[in-house]
């Protein structure tokens, strides 16, 4: 289906406080919180003004929380989520992403449970620990501090993985400080994440759009689960969403092999006439049918089976080295289980394209020095709503950049119209974003911010094939 994109015109403004790019954040444990009342920036969906009339009116914005409410709201697959409201003299509304293929190391995202209601998935809890435990301590905090607002959520909660307060609650507070941050400062939330990050220069991102999908999303027989393109030889951001809406997008055909599924794309690109200019990518999600014996099943969805499909690790490994000898591939994503380090560092010292880490990172620090040092991938997959923090988001990439890696900015399947995901590829320089195909409106509203986005910095490069290291 050829699907034709017009772009809207609203901006989203954000400003932060600011990291230094290769060093760590402090801990929240080792913060002193004696002047809790010191605030953090945040900022979500705003209408933005011109660079020169926020400069003007900046040192008259408040910059202190003035109220913070959350409420239960429904995602992209009709499952409820978190979304909250942060009023300082303006409102900012920020709502929280929610995946439905999860790490096992993931921060916690708390449900209810009540089977009765939405299935066990309604999120009251969560929407209660913001209104009552979170709201009371932030009354009156400066959101242009957000380093500090997430280490006092991060203290009141008190567990390693948000299991507390739930990383919903927490997240949706943190997105919300960081939109109001920036319009505390007068500037684009772009503006506000690359100056709290202490990136160099604005790059526009490579999308890596999903046009085949298979695993646990798709009800195919396809084991890997998102077969992407990525246009690297466009010269915007603007072209390089031409080029994809102009391809086939984000459906499930009936492709019963992977190879076939990379033939199909190979066929698209050709007859779009982009061949050389959109280079495939893939989001394997190996977890998904790891078996308990260590092996990897690719007819996981039909069960039971006869065996003929299961693979081991090193035979899995092999199929990749030739799927990439004989495709256009430039970033696998997940090639294998999120606990078969050796498998990973395997494949990486025998191919010259990005691995991805997402179930084996999930956005967390912890475990991405642990890759770093085992050489086990060489990009990191940014879910905001893995890790649960704006800080600790931002302090993921810091960390995969100074180690070479690629960073690639992502959406999860369950998402909404909220386009913060957009201002961080940004902000961040990561280079890439992922956001799915361009059609349905939750993936769009990304695509669209990145339009404007690209509009009002003028000459901002787009990373094109340098989308690893931008």
């Amino acid at each position: 289906m050829a699907l034709s994109l017009t772009p809207q015109t609203t901006k989203t403004v954000s400003q932060t406080p600011s990291f230094t790019a290769a060093r760590h954040l402090p801990a929240p444990k080792s913060l002193s919180f004696r002047n809790s009342r010191r605030s953090i920036a945040v900022r979500a969906s705003a209408t933005v003004e011109s660079p020169s009339a926020a400069a003007a009116v900046s040192a008259a914005r408040e910059c202190s929380v003035k109220s913070l409410k959350a409420r239960q709201i429904v995602d992209s697959r009709g499952n409820p989520t978190v979304e909250v409201d942060l009023v300082t003299d303006q409102l900012y509304r920020s709502a929280v992403p929610s995946g439905a293929s999860t790490g096992i190391y993931e921060a916690l995202e708390l449900r209810d449970g009540d089977k009765s209601v939405y299935g066990g998935k309604g999120v009251l809890n969560a929407v209660r620990n913001i209104n009552e435990v979170l709201a009371p301590k932030l009354l009156g905090v400066d959101v242009r501090n957000q380093a500090d607002v997430d280490a006092i959520m991060l203290e009141i909660d008190g567990t390693p993985n948000k299991s507390k307060l739930g990383a919903n609650a927490i997240l949706g507070v943190s997105l919300s400080m960081c939109r109001a941050g920036a319009g505390a400062k007068g500037v684009p939330l772009y503006k506000h994440i690359q100056e709290i990050s202490g990136t160099k220069e604005l790059v526009m991102p490579v999308p890596a759009f999903n046009v085949i999908n298979g695993g646990s999303h798709a009800g195919n027989n396809l084991a890997m689960q998102e077969f992407m393109i990525l246009p690297v030889g466009a010269t915007s951001f603007a072209e390089a969403l031409r080029m994809g809406s102009e391809d086939e997008g984000g459906f499930a055909p009936n492709v019963q092999d992977n190879r076939e599924g990379l033939v199909l794309l190979i066929d698209a690109i050709e007859k779009a006439g982009y061949t050389g200019k959109i280079k495939i990518g893939m989001d394997v999600a190996a977890s998904e049918f790891y078996t308990k014996d260590g092996k990897y099943d690719l007819n996981f969805k039909k069960q039971p089976n006869d065996g003929a499909h299961v693979l081991s690790a090193q035979s899995l490994c092999e199929l990749y080295k030739d799927f990439v000898k004989e495709f256009p591939i430039v970033s696998i994503e997940d090639p294998f289980d999120q606990d078969d380090w050796g498998s990973w560092a395997s494949l990486l010292s025998s191919v010259n394209i990005q691995l991805v880490g997402d179930d084996l990172l999930v956005t967390n620090p912890k475990r991405i020095a642990e890759a770093i040092q085992k050489k086990a991938c060489n990009g990191l997959l940014l879910k905001v709503n893995q890790i649960g923090t704006v800080t600790e988001s931002i302090q993921a990439a810091l960390d995969s950049k100074a180690a070479g890696w690629g960073v690639m900015v992502s959406h999860r399947s369950g998402e909404t119209e909220d386009n913060f995901i957009a201002d961080l590829a940004v902000g961040l320089a990561s280079g890439q974003i992922k956001t799915g195909a361009p059609c349905r409106s939750e993936r769009l509203a990304k695509y669209n911010q990145l339009l404007r986005i690209e509009e009002e910095l003028g000459s901002v490069r787009y990373a094109g094939e340098a989308f690893r290291s931008p």
